[in-house]
C-alpha cells in the first residue's frame, strides 16, 4: 500500500545538492490501472498502482535493462524524466527531544525536480505508514499548495495529459 501526500514548493532548498539523488525516467502503458515502467539509475521496474490518490495498492516487479527498453518503446504519451532527491525530515517531536514520537518520526521528503517538457516543475512527495500519520502530517514551510487530491500533478495524468 502507498499512502502519500504531494505538494508544490515554495521554493528550493539551499543545499539541494547535498542530499543524495537519483535520476528517474518512466512512462506509462495504461492509467485505469496505472501500469508503469521505470528506469531509477540503472535499475529497472514495472509497477502497478490500484486506484486512489493519497492511499492506493501498489506493486513493484523488478526489469532487467532489455525487458524495461522494450516496454519503454511502447508506453503511451510522454516519457516523464526528473532528478528525485531523498531529503530526511524528522518530526517536530523528535527535533524537541520529546519522549515517545508518533510513528512516523523520520520521514523522507522526494522532492522531484522534472526536465522538459515538464520543467519547471518541481514537486515535493512524502510516504507514510498510515493514513492517520498522512492525515496528521504538518507540511514544513517550504512546501506551498497541496495538490495530492489534484489528478492533473499524478505522474501519469501528466504524461498522458499534458
Amino acid at each position: 500500500m502507498e499512502i502519500e501526500r504531494k505538494f508544490t514548493i515554495k521554493q528550493l532548498p539551499d543545499d539541494l545538492e547535498s542530499y543524495p539523488s537519483h535520476h528517474i525516467e518512466q512512462g506509462y502503458l495504461c492509467d485505469s490501472p496505472v501500469v508503469r515502467v521505470r528506469k531509477e539509475d540503472d535499475e529497472y521496474y514495472l509497477t502497478y498502482k490500484g486506484s486512489g490518490l493519497m492511499a492506493r495498492e501498489e506493486v513493484n516487479l523488478i526489469l532487467n535493462k532489455e525487458a524495461y527498453e522494450h516496454l519503454r518503446n511502447k508506453v503511451d504519451g510522454k516519457i516523464i524524466s526528473k532528478r528525485r532527491y531523498l531529503i530526511p525530515l524528522l518530526h517536530p517531536a523528535v527535533r524537541e527531544g520529546l519522549p515517545k514520537p508518533p510513528e512516523d518520526y523520520c520521514l523522507t521528503i522526494e522532492l522531484d525536480v522534472f526536465d522538459p517538457p515538464f520543467a519547471p516543475l518541481v514537486m515535493a512527495e512524502v510516504e507514510f505508514g498510515s493514513k492517520e500519520a498522512a492525515e496528521a502530517f504538518m507540511p514544513p514551510e517550504w512546501f506551498d499548495e497541496e495538490v495530492t487530491y489534484l489528478r492533473e500533478y499524478h505522474n501519469s495524468y501528466m504524461a498522458l495529459n499534458r
